[in-house]
């Protein structure tokens, strides 16, 4: 009898599992969440008794089977056992981004229907008490964090832990509800709705079963053999499927400690703190970290430039031979040791990597330099292929088997066929139920032979790795015939430091073009260098000298792509300096920060014209939405630069 199988049968749920740790390791540390500069933990007995009472707490409100409960906030211990709690009586936890501004919440809370929100604090309790005379399904909004609370005195609010001891009073007073209701889940019970970020249109409602969701994750945990004794920390929005899958899915069949940070600003430090041995970001996570490591870098003495460029060398030359385990001469060998003392440890414990046996990336592509540069320092960085319908269970780099070009090969009970224009089929265990309330977007992404069709475009290679090309539907030509494949020309460009985001269009076109928003941090650091005077943002990327420092990054993509000989004709030729970041509040980018580039290109068609069109320069006004929800307008003046071809001869010749 196949997993799934048994899984059906046995009616395992989340649940079950949770209180099958608390039986065989009580006392064992299941989550620690840093507060007010403390660690404080809790053992799975203690969070299985939280659960409990929560759950017995909701059902004294009256909220019955199938009801769909929001939940909004950073990582925090109690909203993930709000998962558990609503899941354990037959409620359906949707997470919903906590940065999401009204007008999203409102298209998540109306299109779910939902009647019970949990949120962290004050922030979250604002933006539901806006949206309530819209959503009159909304009845509970329960909050965990008191602060700035005390005058608050509408009917529908409700303190967390008032709601708990509530829960324990009635749990108390019916101690044979808890038990039966965890009985009568089921394990194709739909455990959590997953809203997808919406790149190309509205969000849809991802229905996980648990089945589904335990299946992947236990299908992850033993491929790289995760237990209890391991340690992840948890910053990444409760909402989207690699903390769902990594934080609460696998923290559940594996029983590993979850560490959840202070804060968003405090997540480096808590890194270093905890030192986990099991670590997962998106790319742009790892750019973001790369950033600071050249920032320091540049504010050091010449003499720790030097060995660190040495060093770096080596690495490059030979670190991720070395983490594969492959043949490395005895010279190199000894030379990166020396390096390891000088450079890759010292840097490994700064960023709190000293203890991961295994890190990986996906979400997005990463460019090749970056996720070699992590390699090389002796990261064990992998990357995982998958989507939230398939509860990001696809393909996954072993160990030993790490490759720059593929996202690995497909995990155990993964089927995948390449349909027509290279478009990725996939059948995996964690495969959606169904798109809530969408029939017809079910229908038109499952094929007939039960296959979902994820959009992506790639292929499969000799030794059975997938490669990733692009979106199909981005994946196009330029007029000479040359394949144009903008998702991995940004890659390329992002890898610099001063570059934050790029946006690139060529299809139907006769050449390549670029936006870049310049990393303000980094930009900033080397102006103040440079002593270059500026105003803010806008001033400091429309300076000449900005300009040129970018214009050397784009030299430098276009020189590594005239050695490609498919990818050569897709240089960039010319580019701009957007006047203001790409920002998830003005729509540009999605919540786990993916650009809509189709929206970038109408928003800003003036500027797309002019790159084409061979004008030096071109006037806009940009309307913009502030922090506290204001909105404003920023002009500049853009320059356009041009940028030379690089030939496969002129880079031999420079080498």
């Amino acid at each position: 009898m196949s997993q799934a199988a048994d899984s059906a049968v046995s009616g395992e749920t989340f649940l079950t599992l949770l209180l099958e740790h608390a039986r065989v390791r009580p006392d064992n540390v299941s989550i620690r969440e840093k507060d007010l500069g403390i660690w404080q933990s809790w053992t799975w007995k203690e969070v299985a008794n939280e659960v409990r009472w929560l759950a017995c707490g909701l059902a004294s409100r009256g909220f019955k089977r199938g009801a769909n409960l929001a939940i909004i906030g950073d990582n925090r211990p109690r909203l993930y056992w709000s998962f558990a709690a609503a899941q354990s009586i037959g409620l359906v936890p949707v997470p919903l981004y906590q940065d999401s501004v009204t007008e999203e919440m409102f298209f998540v809370l109306d299109n779910a229907e939902i009647e019970i929100a949990i949120v962290e604090d004050q922030e979250q309790v604002d933006k539901l008490l806006e949206l309530l005379p819209r959503c009159p399904r909304l009845k509970l909004i329960i909050y965990d964090d008191p602060r700035g609370m005390r005058h608050y005195s509408q009917p529908e609010l409700l303190p967390y832990s008032e709601l708990r001891d509530i829960g324990r009073e009635y749990d108390e007073a019916h101690s044979e509800f808890y038990p039966s209701a965890v009985a009568e889940g089921k394990s194709d019970d739909v455990s959590v709705i997953l809203y997808t970020s919406g790149t190309t249109s509205k969000p849809k409602g991802v229905c996980m079963t648990h089945q589904a969701l335990i299946d992947a994750a236990r299908g992850d945990v033993q491929h790289d053999g995760f237990n209890e004794k391991d340690e992840i920390l948890s910053y990444l929005p409760m909402a989207w499927v690699g903390d769902h899958l990594f934080s609460y899915g696998q923290a559940l069949v594996a029983g590993f400690t979850v560490n959840c940070p202070e804060s968003s600003d405090t997540v480096m430090t808590d890194l270093r703190e905890i030192g986990p041995t099991y670590y997962f970001a998106p790319p742009s996570v790892f750019e973001n970290l790369l950033t600071q490591v050249m920032i320091r870098m540049e504010d050091a003495n010449r003499l720790k430039r030097w060995i660190f460029s040495a060093c770096m060398d080596i690495a490059k030359r030979c670190g991720a031979e070395i983490m594969d385990g492959k043949s490395v001469g005895l010279f190199d060998r000894a030379m990166y040791a020396l390096g390891n003392m000088l450079v890759y440890g010292p840097l490994r414990n700064n960023l709190g990597m000293s203890r991961i046996r295994v890190a990986y990336t996906g979400g997005a592509a990463i460019g090749p330099d970056l996720y070699r540069f992590y390699r090389s320092l002796g990261i064990n960085l992998k990357q995982l292929y998958g989507q939230t319908e398939t509860s990001a269970y696809v393909c996954k780099h072993a160990n030993g088997e790490s490759r720059l070009d593929t996202v690995g090969r497909p995990l155990p009970g993964v089927e995948i066929k390449i349909a027509d224009k290279g478009e990725i089929w996939v059948k995996s265990p964690g495969m959606l139920k169904e798109y809530y309330k969408r029939p017809d977007a079910t229908a038109e992404s499952i094929s007939p032979d039960g296959y979902f069709m994820t959009g992506d475009a790639g292929f499969i290679d000799n030794d059975g790795h997938l490669k990733i090309i692009d979106r199909a539907k981005d994946v196009g030509k330029l007029n000479d015939g040359t394949m144009f494949a903008p998702q991995f020309l940004e890659n390329k460009l992002k890898f610099f430091p001063f570059i934050k985001e790029a946006v690139c269009f060529g299809d139907g076109r006769d050449v390549a073009c670029a936006f870049l928003n310049i990393e303000m941090q980094a930009v900033a650091n080397w102006a103040e260098r440079k002593g270059l005077p500026y105003a803010g943002y806008v001033d400091l990327a429309g300076k000449p000298e900005v300009y040129a420092l970018l214009q050397e990054c784009v030299d430098q993509v276009n020189a590594d792509l005239a050695q490609e000989a498919s990818l050569a004709g897709s240089q960039v030729r010319r580019f701009l300096i957007l006047h203001k970041e790409l920002d998830a509040d003005d729509d540009e980018l999605t919540r786990t920060r993916k650009v809509r580039r189709g929206f970038v290109e109408e928003k800003y068609a003036p500027l797309v014209t002019a790159l084409f069109d061979g004008a030096q320069h071109c006037e806009i006004e940009t309307q913009v939405k502030f922090e506290d929800g204001r909105s404003g307008t920023i002009s500049a003046d853009i320059a356009i630069r041009d940028v030379k071809l690089v030939t496969s001869e002129s880079v031999r010749q420079a080498t």
